[in-house]
């Protein structure tokens, strides 16, 4: 018989609902303040649906998005353990402050060098995204450019 959606799940069962081993509960669960299942005796650790549904958002953010640790303490200290949480059925979905994005500097070299009718068709990349400035040599000398830039920058601060 399933349990209710207000039932507290043991370490197995939100492992298995996460799909990820119960170490990386545990590490999540030491690397995160927020993260604080109940304990009873001998240890053993029971989720509230709140820690599963902050443990899902952490997933999330960790699996799907990219971000690093250090990343999901900084939301998590900024915004709060109610930022990250999936919502449960019926609930709004929580407004996510991320940083803003950083300029596409690649993209707009490659338009500025792009000349005569391929920067009007683009070309489709991999990922089902539009390549800046229409080809792929563009795109790549943008990028390369940017990290030049990007490499100078760091020259300069190291000075």
């Amino acid at each position: 018989m399933p349990k209710g959606p207000e039932a507290f799940r043991t370490i197995s069962e939100v492992a298995d609902d996460l799909d990820v081993p119960k170490h990386v509960l545990r590490f999540w669960e030491a690397k995160f303040s927020q993260v604080k299942p109940m304990k009873r005796g001998g240890g053993r650790r029971y989720y509230r649906p709140e820690d599963v549904a902050l443990l899902k958002g952490i997933r999330h953010l960790l699996y799907s998005e990219g971000y690093t640790i250090r990343g999901v303490q900084k939301i998590l200290r900024e915004n709060g353990p109610r930022s990250v949480m999936t919502p449960r059925d019926g609930d709004e979905p929580p407004i996510q402050q991320r940083t803003p994005p950083i300029p596409d500097v690649a993209a707009d070299a490659a338009k500025s060098r792009a000349e005569g009718p391929t920067a009007s068709e683009p070309l489709e990349a991999p990922s089902g995204e539009h390549l800046p400035g229409g080809n792929r040599a563009a795109y790549i000398s943008a990028i390369l450019e940017e990290l030049q830039a990007c490499r100078e920058l760091l020259a300069g601060a190291k000075k």
